[in-house]
């Protein structure tokens, strides 16, 4: 025990030591500056130092455009693009369906199928779009040929993930 209360000491001494850090004219020995510390002083300061360098670090990360350059971040006006081009293409295959259907009831009209007086724009308009018929719209070479282009990529990104 008193082994071990005497390490204590020793390091309890070594710590608060006070030091003198004196920065000298090499040629003159003249004293340009002079300090005193002790290394508990220095350690607080290094760690001090250490914990700012991180959050500012982190909050220019976190709140500048910076984040874009880390691997896994999006750019906001990529997302942005994304969501505004989501919503024109909802609203576009809505106003197609709406049309066809509009197109067939004239179709109807035309071959005699359905008086006249029974089409009605509006009428035609209001109808659920639950009842529309679903588009077939194919691809193209170019497009398949594209889709596994990205597919291909996207399992070699995975390989190269799974051996980090």
């Amino acid at each position: 025990m008193t082994e071990k209360r005497l390490k204590n000491q020793l390091l309890k001494k070594k710590l608060f030591t006070k030091n003198r850090l004196v920065i000298l004219n090499e040629d003159t020995f003249e004293e340009i500056f002079s300090l005193k510390l002790t290394l508990m002083n220095v350690f607080v300061v290094a760690s001090i130092g250490a914990i700012l360098i991180i959050t500012v670090t982190t909050f220019i990360i976190a709140f500048t455009p910076l984040r874009e350059y880390i691997p896994g971040y999006t750019s906001t006006k990529l997302k942005k693009d994304a969501t505004e081009l989501a919503i024109k293409s909802d609203s576009l295959e809505f106003a197609i369906k709406k049309n066809e259907v509009y197109l067939e009831s004239i179709k109807k009209v035309l071959n005699g199928n359905l008086q006249y007086a029974k089409v009605n724009k509006d009428s035609i308009l209001a109808i659920s779009v639950d009842t529309l018929p679903d588009l077939q719209l194919t691809a193209t070479e170019s497009e398949l040929k594209l889709r596994k282009e990205i597919i291909e990529r996207e399992n070699r990104e995975k390989k190269i993930e799974k051996r980090k």
